[in-house]
């Protein structure tokens, strides 16, 4: 029996190689090797994905401002996101490995976690998933195997573009010691700072420090947080089917708004838009809040929940302009956003401080410019 068989768990991550960018050049063959950038087209716009010829010539990565990538690589070819034909191809990928693997959780577009704990050759059965999804959808696929939801992720990043890594959770201990404390999915910039106030710049060093010590510095749940991922370990299981906590749509403004008029239109808008989408996926919330970014960054959330659950833009149009109006923003807004939370029998619950655990996915519509 081979050591991958030995694992208490078996975990792998299919994660698309510069998904949107790919889905562009599947249909614009004649871009194949061309630096390709798909991004908005407002002066605030971020860009979605880039191909690697982009990266490698200009560092060009998701979430870099536009106009920086503009300048970093004036001539690479600028397409707008078409979201339609991306979410087309994310379920033809994920249908190949439904095919394939019993349990599998999708968490994006791009991105599925398997569970492939039992299966006899699990290393096998995922070189024939990624030469199926290339195979069906003229798409590539980077993968990563290991002992849990993290280890996978990590793992996934050293075969990138279009491989296959295999990495138990002792190697990744070894491979990985001297690596920042970044490197785990949900340890942000805030939290890397504390650390190395207490003298914590890696892994090793982070897997060194006892639990009552970090429990003591970021409070008892972060702290035993970040006590298991120092150890890499993960124990978050894989589930088909999330839990939807939370769906929200932003618009972030080429041009900063303090009209009150404009603002409650876009409200009314991004209401109707967000209960739209809400009805095709037959959901209904209780707590309906909005979002505002003002121009010096400082972002205001306000929230109230209702009875009756609802997806109904006349109960949540409404909701949401009496808590703007109540808020009413003392600086011109960058960004605006209206969200349902609290679906079914769901609540709100607190959000840990201190260590910054992976966000709950949201839905994002591509509104921003």
């Amino acid at each position: 029996m081979s050591a991958i068989n030995e694992w208490p768990r078996v975990v792998a991550i299919v994660d698309m190689d510069a998904f949107y960018a790919s889905v562009e050049l599947r249909r614009r063959p004649d871009l194949k090797g061309k630096p390709v950038v798909v991004c908005g087209s407002g002066p605030r716009a971020v860009v979605t994905t880039a191909s690697y010829e982009a990266r490698k010539l200009a560092g060009i990565h998701s979430a870099m401002p536009a106009a920086v990538a503009r300048r970093r690589l004036p001539h690479a070819v600028y397409l707008r996101p078409d979201f339609p034909a991306y979410r087309e191809a994310s379920a033809q990928v994920m249908e190949v490995l439904r095919r394939n693997v019993e349990t599998v959780e999708v968490v994006g577009l791009d991105e599925a976690y398997l569970d492939l704990t039992g299966l006899f050759s699990p290393k096998s059965t995922m070189r024939r998933v990624a030469a199926q999804v290339q195979r069906e959808t003229s798409l590539t696929c980077s993968i990563g195997i290991s002992e849990s939801r993290m280890l996978a992720k990590i793992t996934s990043e050293l075969g990138k573009p279009a491989g296959l890594v295999v990495l138990s959770r002792e190697q990744a201990l070894e491979r990985f010691a001297a690596e920042s404390p970044g490197l785990i999915p949900g340890i942000g910039p805030k939290t890397l700072q504390r650390l190395e106030a207490m003298g914590v710049r890696t892994l090793a060093e982070l897997g060194r420090r006892e639990r009552p010590e970090l429990e003591s510095a970021f409070g008892p749940r972060s702290g035993a947080w970040l006590h298991a991922r120092g150890r890499l370990l993960d124990e978050t299981p894989i589930t088909p089917e999330h839990e939807t906590k939370s769906q929200s749509t932003e618009i972030t403004f080429d041009v900063d708004v303090d009209d009150r008029e404009e603002l409650e239109r876009h409200v009314t808008e991004l209401a109707e838009e967000l209960c739209r989408r809400l009805r095709t996926r037959e959901l209904e919330g209780r707590t309906i809040g909005i979002k505002v970014r003002l121009d010096d960054w400082t972002n205001v959330t306000r929230s109230q929940t209702i009875e009756e659950p609802t997806s109904d833009p006349a109960v949540v149009a409404p909701t949401a302009l009496d808590l703007l109006r109540a808020y009413d923003p003392p600086r011109p807004v960058r960004l605006l956003g209206v969200r349902l939370a609290s679906f079914g029998a769901q609540a709100d619950g607190p959000v840990a401080a201190g260590a910054e655990p992976e966000a709950e996915p949201q839905l994002r519509l591509g509104l921003s410019a």
